[in-house]
């Protein structure tokens, strides 16, 4: 077998307990950062009001409940995460800590998981040690982390479904490549070029990216952006598998071989979704739980009937989300989002503990302005690079970062639908894989310098002087978020030095 598909079908990995002690520290610096008093301020915040709210109540009653009328409530987003807070409430109490356990351990988890992503895209530990760092260093992951709403199981979600597609890509390419050396002929016709079945070749980690993409749908329905991504990843991946090993007619066998799992991984979303509404399912109290006997007189049958009761709330919360149109007064649109535009306060108070005549304690929904204003041209370099190597990394990186915003600019410009720098979150880790896979190029790149008229440097030096603008830049994201933090983290400061961290004005207040 020629070297050049044993390198395409199975890069080398770097040595595994290099990549699992860089994830560990790693992890440990997220969790520090995240933990640290992420009880403080102890009271509700921002829309903890009716999260954590309805986290009591689903231990409650098994559903979201309306005390005015001791029955279930109308709510427009499924219940998993509010069960996910639910959760936390169980373990700690209905009090700040319990409310935001959930999303603290999620948070970090999901530092750990880009860390490892990054690792196996980049095949490289220095890189995925950036992307984990970047997002362990950035305030809107972090505050996200620190408050019991539902964008971070969001962000959690996508994120973890789109790295076991990463690693599916990896297995189904190993698989193909041990058949070959098995002594399989790709380029024959039929199952006779193709690897026979085995529990082994059942796409494991395909389904599990299936799994977590349906559980991020019961937490909010803007996850469904990604399913036609994810389908449309599983298909190019497949095809470029074939072609690397030498399949005559790819796209015929691709589609001949990956339709039963594609099917199934659709499935699998559907019914994933489904179970999250279980608690509403074996009750008789939740919102239009009987709505067809109840309120149109009609028999339910089994299963069935609970399901139609089930569509007609779910056509009542899409209304819902439809006629979202009110103003509110940290509400942005899809373009200012990367620019910081208008980002969200949480919380605000006077604590007077700082020791100046006014002090503020205040947390502020903003990314870490130095690596998000490095967003825009991250993807437009990425582009750049994509189409010039054919790199199939920055194909999927541009598809995650396009799907977690590009949908709400059709809700903006169609009904000017109210929305929240938030709702950015499940496109976050993609923006920051784009950010590395730049770093990565210009660690990377051919040397440049000065010879003559030409510019050039030695081919030695190259790695040295990308590696230092890198660390440069990792360096320049830290000093951002510790000038930061104070704001993100309800800390009391002096107001002049809160004013000054407000480097937009008004637009930040």
């Amino acid at each position: 077998m020629p070297e050049i598909v044993r390198r395409r079908l199975a890069p080398p990995m770097p040595s595994l307990w290099v990549t699992w002690v860089a994830t560990f520290w790693i992890t440990t610096i997220a969790a520090f950062v995240r933990v640290f008093h992420y009880g403080t301020p102890s009271e509700i915040m921002f829309d903890e009001t009716y999260y954590a709210t309805e986290g009591q109540e689903l231990l409650d009653h098994g559903v979201e409940w309306e005390p005015s009328s001791n029955t279930g409530a109308f709510v427009v987003h499924p219940p998993l995460g509010k069960w996910l807070i639910a959760l936390g409430i169980k373990l700690l109490g209905n009090d700040s800590l319990g409310w935001r356990l959930p999303t603290v351990v999620l948070g970090i988890a999901a530092v750990a998981i880009l860390t490892r992503t990054a690792i196996r895209m980049f095949r490289s530990v220095v890189l995925g040690a950036a992307a984990g760092l970047l997002m362990a260093f950035d305030g809107f992951e972090l505050v996200l982390s620190r408050i019991a709403i539902l964008d971070i199981f969001v962000l959690f979600f996508v994120l973890a479904a789109f790295s076991c597609l990463v690693v599916d890509r990896d297995k189904r390419r190993q698989r193909w490549l041990r058949a070959m050396e098995n002594g399989l002929d790709p380029t024959r016709p039929g199952r006779a070029g193709r690897p026979g079945f085995s529990w082994g070749g059942v796409p494991w980690w395909r389904l599990a990216a299936a799994l977590l993409l349906g559980l991020g749908c019961g937490v909010k329905w803007s996850v469904a952006f990604y399913l036609p991504m994810f389908l449309l990843l599983i298909v190019l991946w497949e095809v470029s598998l074939r072609r690397h090993a030498g399949v005559r007619r790819p796209w015929r066998d691709t589609l001949l071989d990956e339709f039963g799992w594609i099917a199934a991984f659709c499935v699998i979303v559907a019914g994933a979704y489904l179970a999250t509404w279980t608690g509403w399912f074996l009750t008789d109290t939740g919102w239009k739980r009987h709505y067809l006997s109840a309120e149109l007189g009609r028999t339910e049958l089994p299963v069935i009937g609970a399901l139609q009761n089930l569509f007609y709330y779910h056509r009542d919360a899409l209304g819902f989300h439809e006629g979202l149109v009110s103003k509110h007064p940290y509400q942005s649109w899809p373009w200012q989002w990367l620019l910081l535009g208008r980002p969200v306060a949480i919380y605000y108070g006077n604590d007077p503990s700082c020791g100046a005549d006014d002090c503020s304690s205040v947390i502020t929904l903003l990314g870490t302005p130095v690596l998000w204003w490095s967003f825009i041209p991250a993807l437009v370099a990425m582009a750049w690079l994509g189409i010039a190597r054919r790199d199939w990394r920055a194909l999927a990186i541009g598809l995650g970062a396009a799907s977690g915003i590009v949908p709400w600019f059709w809700f903006h410009y169609a009904d000017y639908r109210t929305m929240f720098y938030f709702y950015a979150a499940p496109a976050e880790p993609f923006l920051i894989l784009a950010v590395v896979f730049v770093l990565g190029a210009i660690i990377n790149a051919p040397g440049v310098g000065f010879s003559g008229r030409t510019l050039t440097f030695a081919q030695s030096d190259r790695r040295l002087y990308g590696t230092i603008f890198a660390a440069a830049f990792l360096i320049a994201v830290a000093l951002c978020f510790w000038y930061f933090y104070p704001i993100w983290t309800a800390q009391s400061i002096p107001h002049d030095s809160w004013w000054q961290r407000m480097w937009l004005g008004n637009r930040w207040v």
